[in-house]
Formats: structure tokens, C-alpha cells, sequence
């Protein structure tokens, strides 16, 4: 067995690519392993900032002989039908051909015999197929070629059993091609020179002593310990951020983690502030002190080792950081001179959309919504819900938004929290786009539901408007985010909120309920439970959807509830394949069967338990009481069972029974579907 290498070296790969861009190196060369016949034990991806690379292990020298069957037109077919199957399959006669008795007639058969060969034969085929298809986000032509990728490509090391394959990656254009070799180079800074080697532990060993750590996970690993151990020697505690370490490992190949200090005359800034520059801006890790506010050190890590052991790194970092936070500290001083309620005209001046108006007419949607809205929240004071909604959206117009566009909504709550405005006003204003994601917090508060609500209505419905619906690819103005964030204040604060009568469109409903689905689904529950819910339509509560989702997915798991499932499915099998039959049977027997055409015990049994269920899963409907409706039902089990053991439905000498008959089963269809369409539960 022997082991295949793969690096393909190019200059800076965005890191947000590299993850993905591994996954795919792997998928593509174990696909076209697969498709050439070949078994490996074992294939591993890795990238770094400026290389992608792939080892296989377990790799046959050589290819075995196949055998493979292809099975041809009946013999005695027509003229092109053979000729079809002849080029095929590769044969010049029906010589070369086997006639077959399959059983079902003789059939022609070829039998094709592939060599097999070397495996470093079919290697460069692999590899022209993975350069050909990787799929990048965004990708690039250099110089003169016309080859595309990521960034410009430098080197590719293709190694099968420790030799250089044959081959090169062709850029066309006047450039030369890259042929295949084993040299890369190290660390763009720490190391110099080719670096030759004989196969992937060499690889690894080789790329460590020129100051590449190749694999991702430990360059985490580095970052995480270094940061910690720096932050434990200053008493201070790294805030985890799996994103950011994520982010940070794609942009260095030799982590080196320091601690810088922020200048203590913007520790009065907002924390949140501090947290966006150092974060999103620069890329620093943030720290806390031991009560959890923000801490006046950052960790930063450099892709290189200094000579002065990083003071000079740490303080051009500081530096940086104190010119962006001067612009914030004015900011912030300068912003609360002027209220909330000022900054309203200039709203006026800002465009939401150009078919939808200005943010101050946005405003006015969501004011109205937000007090329509707060009608079915319970301890929402109907002023302050008015007042929020009015002023959350006046610090798009504040200093500090125009610079950090990314604490919207946080800055309105520090302003309205310095003009002495309530406190639920305050939150409402920096809760009402949440939540921004499913990690988010949701609002919880009263006020702060009802405009974190109206903000997301407005937005639905508006763009419904205007015809700008998500599609399969295309979400530009995040609709399935807004939906999803209704879903989740709605659900998670048990809010009953009659949501179709804040919608014009139909299909705005139905686009909730997918999205609603997908949820659901997520959680574990049964996509066909869900989907039996769904079927009953004209629901737009999804607080009470959810209970009778709950309540059938309990009732199911019941020895019982599997039961009646098996019993509703005899009944509708047999209703739906009469009407099959005959077109007009569903409206002769809808509503109640004859009493005095109940000859037998049996169906008298099941007119009876039918009669009972009935008068208790209507007002247990009525109260909510889905669990109630479901027990209800698992009454009519004994019945039913007993009615198929004794009973013939299609009594042919006797229509009249017959169709009383129909009439008791599609009772029993439509006392089901009362609840839930059963029809949708597989099983």
C-alpha cells in the first residue's frame, strides 16, 4: 500500500474559504478515487493561509482487473436497438455478445474486462479534475493565463508512494505551467528557499521546522493555550469566541498570541464599542474581569516571531487600536448632546427602499404595528410600546452609527438610557433586532416585544409588497431571518399573536409555516407529524400550533396512538379507493350514517365511540386541551378493531348498507382529521 500527497500553494486564501475549500480538496479526490476503482484506508485535508493539502493512505500501487455487466436489448429487437447497445458497450459484433434467459425472455448481455494498471497513471487525471471543479466562493485569473483559482497559484506537490507524478497544471495565456514536483516553501517571513520532500510525515516535519503549522485544529489548539496562559498571568479571563478563533487560525501559519492594553481613557466608551473594534475590526481577542465587565486588555496574534519578543507588534497594535477608539470616544461625547427625539427629522433624509420610502415613514409602519401588536401582549404599557417603536431607529443617525454601523439599536439604548427615558423603553430600543441569529438572546420583555415584532412585520410584509420574496439562492434583505426571529419571540414567549391579520398576502402565511417546519424539525419532531398539523390550514397561531404538533407526536409514541393510526389507515384506504371508483361518492357519503342501517353490534360500537369522541374532542379543541382531543380519540381503538374483524363493508347484494357503511368509515376519517390529517403520518 503506499500514500499519496497532494499541496497546492498559492498566495493569501481568504480564511473564511479555507475550511470549506479542505472539505472539498478531500470530497473531490476521494470521488474520483472511487470512481477509478481505487480503495484507500484513509484521507485527510488541511489548509493553511497559503496552502491546501491532502494525504491518502492506503493507496494499491497498482489497479486490479473489473469485470463489468451490462445487460443489452431482448433478442430479436430492432436493428438500432442493437447497434445502441453494440457502441456501447464497446463491441463490433453480437459475436462478442452473451444471449441470456433471464426469466422474463433471452436477453444480450456484454461482459467488459478493464486492465487494471498503475495508480499513478490515474492520479494526475484526479488532480486536473479537482483544479477544474473545486468550487470557490470567488476566484481570480492572474497575469495573462486564463486558469481560475482562489488566488495565483505557486507550486503543486503530487507524490504517489514517495515519487513526483507526471503531470502540471496548465495556465494557458504565455504563462508556463506548473508541473508537478516536491518543493514548497515555509513561512513567508520565517523561512527561506525550496523545501524538498519525500512524503507526508516529512511534509509535516519539514513545514513545522520553517514555521508552518499545517493543521488547523492545532494552530487553535496554540492560539487558545497561548492566549490563556497570557491571560491567567494578567487576572483577566478570555471570552470564548469559536468564530473568532476559527477566523484567526485561517490567517496565521505560526501563531504567536500577545496581550496588548487598551488606554484607560476609553474604558468609558460602551463596551460594546470596545468589543467591535477589537473584534471585527482588528481581530483581537477581548477579555473580561472577574464580574464579567469588559476588561482594558485584548489578545492579538501575530503571524510571526519578534526579535524584541513583541513589544514592538504590541505596541503598533495599541496604536491602532487608540486612533479607532478616538474616533469613538468623540463620537460618543458628542452623541448624547443631541436626544433621540432630535435626531427623529433626520430620519426624512435616509432611504429604506426605494419602492418603500424613508426610514421616517418606516418608523410610522412600525409605531402603527407595534401598538396593533401590543393588544396581545399582556403587561404591555400601550406609551412606552409607542414611544420605543418611535425612537428605534434615531441612532441611525448618531455619529457613533455612521462609524460602527454594527451597534445600531445598542447605541439608541445607551442614549435613551442617559436622557432618563423608562427602562423598558430603553431595552426595547437595543432589543428590536433581535434576534439576529439562533445563538441570539431573545426579547423577553413586554415592550421590547411588541417592537422587536413590529420591526420584523414591517419588513415581511413591506417587501411582500413590493414583490422582493427570498428565493432559492437569493435573500438580500435576510426575510428568512426576520421570520424566523418572529417565530422565535412568538414561540419562546408563548405570545398569542393572530399573525394573519398583520398580512395582506396568503402565501407570507404559508412562507411562515416552511419556515416554521424547518425549526421544528431541527428540535427532532417528525417532519410528518408536522406536516399533519400543517394540512388542517387556517392556523396562524403558532403558540397553539405547536401544542397540537406536541400533543400528536406524544400521541403517537403511545401504544395506542399506533394503533388508531393503523385503524384510521383501513378506514381512509378503503374510503379513498371507493371514491377512486366513483367520482361523485365523497359528497354522498359525507355527514352521520343511518341509525337504523347499523344492523350489527360492531357498527353500532363504532357509531357509539365515534358519537363520544365527537362531544369531547370539540371542547377540548375549543380549550386547547390537545393532549384531551388525542385521548379522546384513542377511545375509538377497541371499536374499530372490533368492526374490521366482524364486519363486510362492500356488501355487494346490499347498496344501501354498503354506503351506510362508507358513510361510518369516512366518519371516522373526518373525526380523525378534526385534529390532525392523518393521512400525512407514515406508518
Amino acid at each position: 500500500m503506499a500514500e499519496f500527497l497532494l499541496e497546492l500553494r498559492s498566495e493569501e486564501i481568504p480564511a473564511r474559504m479555507q475550511t470549506r475549500a479542505a472539505d472539498d480538496l478531500r470530497r473531490l479526490v476521494v470521488d474520483g478515487l472511487k470512481d477509478a476503482g481505487l480503495d484507500f484506508s484513509d484521507a485527510r485535508a488541511f489548509a493553511t493561509p497559503r496552502r491546501l493539502a491532502l494525504v491518502v493512505d492506503g493507496l494499491p500501487v497498482a489497479r486490479p482487473d473489473v469485470s463489468e455487466e451490462r445487460r443489452g436489448p431482448r433478442v430479436g429487437a430492432p436493428e438500432p436497438a442493437i447497434q445502441g447497445f453494440l457502441k456501447g458497450a464497446g463491441l463490433d459484433s453480437l459475436d462478442q455478445a452473451e444471449k441470456r434467459d433471464t426469466g422474463k425472455g433471452e436477453f444480450w448481455f456484454a461482459v467488459m474486462k478493464k486492465k487494471g494498471g498503475p495508480t499513478a497513471a490515474v492520479l494526475p487525471g484526479i488532480i486536473d479534475t479537482v483544479m477544474r471543479t473545486l468550487p470557490w466562493p470567488k476566484s481570480m485569473k492572474w497575469s495573462n493565463g486564463t486558469r481560475l483559482w482562489v488566488r495565483p497559484l505557486q507550486s503543486v506537490i503530487a507524490l504517489f508512494d514517495g515519487n513526483v507524478l507526471t503531470g502540471e497544471v496548465g495556465l494557458a495565456g504565455t504563462m508556463a505551467p506548473i508541473r508537478f514536483g516536491n518543493t514548497t516553501r515555509g513561512h513567508r517571513f520565517l523561512s527561506r528557499g525550496d523545501i524538498t520532500v519525500a512524503g507526508f510525515a516529512d511534509y509535516v516535519a519539514k513545514l513545522r521546522a520553517a514555521h508552518v503549522v499545517l493543521d488547523p485544529a492545532e494552530r487553535k489548539r496554540i492560539i487558545l493555550e497561548g492566549a490563556r496562559t497570557l491571560t491567567d498571568e494578567a487576572q483577566v479571563a478570555l471570552k470564548n469566541d469559536e468564530g473568532l478563533l476559527e477566523e484567526v487560525a485561517g490567517l496565521v501559519e505560526w501563531p504567536v498570541p500577545m496581550l496588548g492594553t487598551v488606554d484607560p481613557q476609553f474604558m468609558d466608551v460602551p463596551p460594546e464599542v470596545l468589543t467591535v473594534s477589537m473584534k471585527t475590526h482588528q481581530r483581537y481577542f477581548v477579555t473580561t474581569m472577574p464580574n464579567g465587565a469588559l476588561a482594558n486588555r485584548f489578545v492579538v496574534v501575530a503571524n510571526n516571531v519578534a526579535r524584541d519578543g513583541g513589544k514592538t507588534i504590541v505596541e503598533g497594535n495599541e496604536r491602532v487600536l487608540r486612533s479607532r477608539l478616538s474616533d469613538a470616544k468623540f463620537f460618543w461625547d458628542q452623541d448624547r448632546k443631541i436626544t433621540l427625539e432630535e435626531r427623529l427629522p433626520a430620519l426624512k433624509q435616509i432611504i429604506f427602499h426605494a419602492s418603500l420610502g424613508t426610514q421616517a415613514e418606516r418608523v410610522e409602519r412600525i409605531v402603527k404595528l407595534a401598538g396593533e401588536i401590543a393588544k396581545s401582549i399582556p403587561g404591555a404599557d400601550a406609551a412606552q410600546v409607542e414611544q420605543a417603536a418611535r425612537l428605534c431607529k434615531a441612532d441611525l443617525v448618531s455619529g457613533m452609527v455612521g462609524e460602527f454601523p454594527e451597534v445600531q439599536g445598542i447605541m439608541g439604548r445607551y442614549y435613551a438610557l442617559g436622557e432618563r427615558l423608562p427602562a423598558a423603553v430603553a431595552e426595547a430600543i437595543g432589543d428590536h433586532y433581535a434576534p439576529a441569529g439562533p445563538n441570539d438572546r431573545c426579547p423577553s420583555a413586554p415592550v421590547s416585544i411588541a417592537v422587536a415584532l413590529a420591526d420584523k412585520l414591517d419588513a415581511l410584509v413591506s417587501f411582500w409588497s413590493i414583490g422582493e420574496k427570498p428565493t432559492g439562492s437569493r435573500d438580500p434583505y435576510a426575510l428568512r431571518r426576520a421570520a424566523l426571529g418572529v417565530i422565535r419571540i412568538v414561540t419562546e414567549n408563548r405570545v398569542r399573536l393572530p399573525l394573519a391579520t398583520f398580512f395582506e398576502h396568503a402565501d407570507l402565511l404559508d412562507f411562515f409555516a416552511e419556515r416554521l417546519k424547518v425549526q421544528v424539525r431541527e428540535k427532532g419532531v417528525r417532519h410528518d407529524v408536522v406536516d399533519a398539523v400543517f394540512a388542517l390550514g387556517g392556523e396562524d397561531d403558532l403558540v397553539r400550533l405547536l401544542a397540537r404538533v406536541d400533543a400528536l407526536q406524544s400521541f403517537l409514541g403511545t401504544e395506542a396512538g399506533r394503533n388508531l393510526l393503523t385503524a384510521y389507515g383501513r378506514a381512509a384506504n378503503i374510503v379513498r379507493a371507493e371514491e377512486k371508483k366513483d367520482k361523485s361518492l365523497a359528497a354522498t357519503i359525507s355527514g352521520p350514517p343511518d341509525v337504523a342501517l347499523l344492523e350489527l353490534k360492531e357498527e353500532q360500537g363504532v357509531a357509539s365511540a365515534l358519537e363520544e369522541a365527537e362531544r369531547r374532542v370539540k371542547p377540548a379543541l375549543e380549550t386547547e386541551d390537545f393532549a384531551g382531543a388525542m385521548q379522546a380519540l384513542a377511545r375509538l381503538r377497541a371499536p374499530i378493531d372490533a368492526f374490521f374483524d366482524k364486519v363486510t363493508v362492500n356488501v355487494q347484494d346490499r347498496p344501501e348498507l354498503r354506503l351506510n357503511r362508507l358513510k361510518l368509515l369516512n366518519q371516522i376519517r373526518a373525526t380523525m382529521d378534526s385534529v390532525a390529517d392523518f393521512s400525512k403520518i407514515e406508518g
